[in-house]
């Protein structure tokens, strides 16, 4: 189950990095709010992934949070994540070159 984050969340920003990124404005606000969206929306699909998958092993029907508790979960573990990149001097989502 701990690799629908992990793995699935390295796929969401592929897939922002190298589909979605190059086909909208270059504008900053519109780079910046549409990788939020993206993180989001990938956030919530990874966690219906993985109660799917509780479900399938487990056979427990009852899930503790509605779905978009996975989205903004995933949002704001990216954001740290980027946060540790930005200290590091590394492209991030905050200086706009990551």
């Amino acid at each position: 189950m701990a690799l629908w984050f992990t793995l699935g969340g390295h796929f969401v920003e592929l897939l922002f990095r190298n589909r979605i990124r190059w086909r909208i404005s270059q504008s900053p606000l519109v780079q910046a709010s549409a990788r939020i969206m993206c993180w989001f929306v990938g956030g919530s699909l990874l966690y219906a992934g993985a109660l799917a998958t509780r479900l399938v092993l487990t056979g427990n029907r009852v899930f503790p949070w509605p779905w978009w508790t996975g989205g903004l979960l995933f949002l704001g573990l990216e954001l740290v994540v980027h946060g540790l990149l930005q200290l590091r001097r590394q492209p991030s989502f905050y200086d706009g070159r990551g």
